[in-house]
């Protein structure tokens, strides 16, 4: 099985070598079959409707928020929870919608 622990396949995901996806739309977006999104790039001031983490104990998303922060609750993303042109968020994500904005999404091995 590939994962990013692989070092041949963790440049390939670094590299976007395993595909991305461009959405720029509020329709809904769901990983092609064997991967996920392992980074997304917002290309404008970007909101999100459903972010939905791989892993609700490993990952934040609109489904969950992670648990290893100070006080051991994460904080859930919400539709006012902005993310800026020009930020990258990294994670395991299996399905975006977005509310606003546009963004690369880029594919890296599933589970």
């Amino acid at each position: 099985m590939a994962t990013l622990a692989n070092p041949g396949v963790s440049s390939q995901a670094a590299f976007g070598q395993l595909g991305s996806t461009h959405i720029d739309s509020t329709a809904a977006h769901t990983s092609p079959s064997g991967v996920v999104y392992v980074a997304i790039t917002c290309l404008e001031n970007t909101t999100f409707t459903v972010l939905q983490s791989e892993d609700a104990t490993k990952y934040f998303g609109t489904n969950t928020a992670a648990v290893d922060d100070a006080d051991g609750v994460g904080d859930r993303v919400t539709t006012s929870t902005t993310f800026p042109a020009g930020v990258t968020i990294f994670g395991r994500f299996s399905a975006i919608t977005l509310a606003s904005g546009k963004v690369l999404a880029y594919h890296g091995p599933s589970k």
